[in-house]
């Protein structure tokens, strides 16, 4: 049974810009009304909050939808030749944002170019009769840009600039999703160790785990992946960077059609992942399936655990262990037409790692889909 030891974060002291959380994901998609119906219909999501025309808004329109602690803005332009339209453009619908949620938005701003980050936007502050919020931001890896949320003084829906959206006759019931475990990057070529590096050297974080062209690979793609994460554990980031195989890996298959360096899936957790994905797949939502032999060892390889085999072959659910516990994860098809981004659904029983021992069944379904894609060669 092969388990991992997760390093401990390191001490508070260390932890030079403390973050409370992931605040909100904002994607840029072609049809915002549609991407919003989508997330509520397949995901589970709820209908929060809009802003757009009827704001004041007269270049964009954003729904924001919520499930549990998870909150997504999706974003669409409303004229052509916008900086969101271009982006869309080049990199099909994806994900733009990833907000952090902090006490002090100038402070992590300050700190963050003080330590060489490239500024996105200036500390600024807007207000409503709710309150005001606070935001910041820097640009990370391709476009992609971590905003600093400061929210303590706000007790508004959202944000000022957006109101209340209901839709009381149509809310299909949650699905179980509760908040980010975590978000992967898909970076080029050698581009990995500087990334680490970024987040070590201007946000605090510092690499719990690597994984080498050794611990992932099939028989004809490979990758490496460091784990980084903030001093409370709350925010972890992997970092996957292509590594030489015999064929096109899936981060090259990424970068090739995002046209570019973004962010490859968001895991979502789940305290009951057999109901949510029974939940998500009944709703229409793919998710990757792994042959059945790959059940037949699973108790050998992880050793006793609380669920039955059955429904996890049923649904394609994979298991791993470490030394804290195990976990349970699935994936789904990528949700854009490009062969870009796609979700994790994870149940942590204890386990603190990311399903290494799942690495290869994985990475050899996503070669499958690969192949019928026509990307794999």
């Amino acid at each position: 049974m092969e388990t991992t030891a997760i390093p401990k974060i390191h001490d508070a002291a260390k932890d030079f810009m403390p973050i409370n959380g992931t605040d909100y994901i904002e994607l840029y998609v072609s049809n915002s009304k549609q991407a919003a119906h989508f997330y509520k219909t397949a995901f589970g999501f709820q209908s929060h909050a809009y802003a757009g025309l009827e704001t004041g808004l007269t270049d964009r329109e954003s729904y924001v939808v919520i499930q549990d602690k998870i909150r997504l803005i999706l974003t669409s332009p409303l004229k052509s030749g916008t900086d969101i339209g271009r982006h869309i453009d080049q990199h099909g619908d994806g994900i733009k944002v990833v907000a952090l949620w902090v006490d002090d938005a100038t402070y992590a701003y300050n700190t963050a170019m003080e330590r060489g980050a490239r500024s996105y936007m200036e500390p600024e502050t807007t207000e409503d009769e709710s309150g005001k919020i606070v935001r910041s931001g820097i640009y990370t890896y391709g476009e992609t840009v971590h905003i600093f949320v400061e929210r303590k003084d706000y007790n508004g829906v959202f944000m000022p600039g957006y109101k209340k959206w209901e839709t009381p006759d149509y809310n299909p019931e949650p699905t179980g999703l509760k908040f980010v475990d975590h978000m992967v990057g898909n970076v080029g070529w050698n581009k990995m160790n500087h990334w680490v590096e970024f987040y070590e050297n201007v946000m605090g974080f510092v690499n719990i785990l690597s994984f080498d062209d050794n611990d992932i690979s099939t028989e004809y793609t490979a990758l490496m992946s460091k784990v980084m994460s903030n001093g409370n554990g709350r925010i972890k980031f992997p970092i996957n960077e292509p590594a030489e195989g015999k064929k096109k890996s899936q981060v090259e298959e990424y970068l090739d059609f995002y046209e570019g360096e973004g962010v490859q899936h968001i895991a979502v957790a789940t305290d009951d992942i057999i109901t949510t994905v029974r939940q998500l797949r009944s709703r229409g939502v793919e998710f990757l399936r792994v042959p059945d032999t790959y059940y037949d060892a699973v108790t050998d390889r992880v050793g006793k655990i609380d669920e039955d085999i059955a429904p996890l072959k049923e649904l394609g659910i994979l298991v791993d262990r470490d030394d804290e516990g195990y976990l349970l994860q699935i994936f789904t098809r990528p949700v854009e037409p490009r062969p870009t981004m796609f979700f994790e659904i994870i149940q942590r029983k204890g386990a603190q790692s990311f399903g290494k021992g799942n690495f290869k069944a994985l990475f050899e379904a996503i070669e499958r889909e690969q192949e019928v894609r026509g990307t794999l060669h």
